[in-house]
């Protein structure tokens, strides 16, 4: 549960890093240090969502359920030109509809990562 709240805040923070720097322009610092690992951290979340998908189905939970959901959309975003690069470069149609997928998720990204850091700190807290 731990591990799932720390990847599920920095995967969060970057990205709704453009609100949070809107508000709170101190904070562009750290958010700095973070995005170098932006892919990673979108690979991770697809894995982590990838896997709480598998014990959705050994046991139903609508708290996985929801933070499974929301670290697959940041995870795929995140990742996204990691993907492009590695996985729909070879093949024009899946490359077509990885940027459609991308482009009707992008208006989520924010809304996204901010739910996704308060997941994963009720995460960590044992409170979802």
């Amino acid at each position: 549960m731990l591990l799932t709240g720390i990847i599920s805040i920095l995967g969060g923070l970057i990205a709704a890093s453009s609100y949070i720097v809107s508000k709170k322009s101190d904070a562009k610092e750290l958010i700095d240090k973070l995005v170098p690992y932006q892919g990673g951290i979108g690979i991770l979340l697809l894995f982590w969502s990838i896997k709480n998908t598998i014990n959705l189905f050994r046991y139903f939970s609508f708290n996985t359920l929801i933070i499974t959901a929301v670290q697959f959309i940041v995870g795929f975003l995140l990742a996204y030109s990691l993907l492009s690069q590695y996985l729909f470069s070879k093949n024009e149609e899946a490359k077509e509809k990885g940027q459609q997928l991308r482009a009707k998720l992008a208006q989520y990204q924010v809304p996204a990562g901010i739910g996704l850091i308060i997941l994963g700190a009720l995460r960590i807290f044992r409170l979802f």
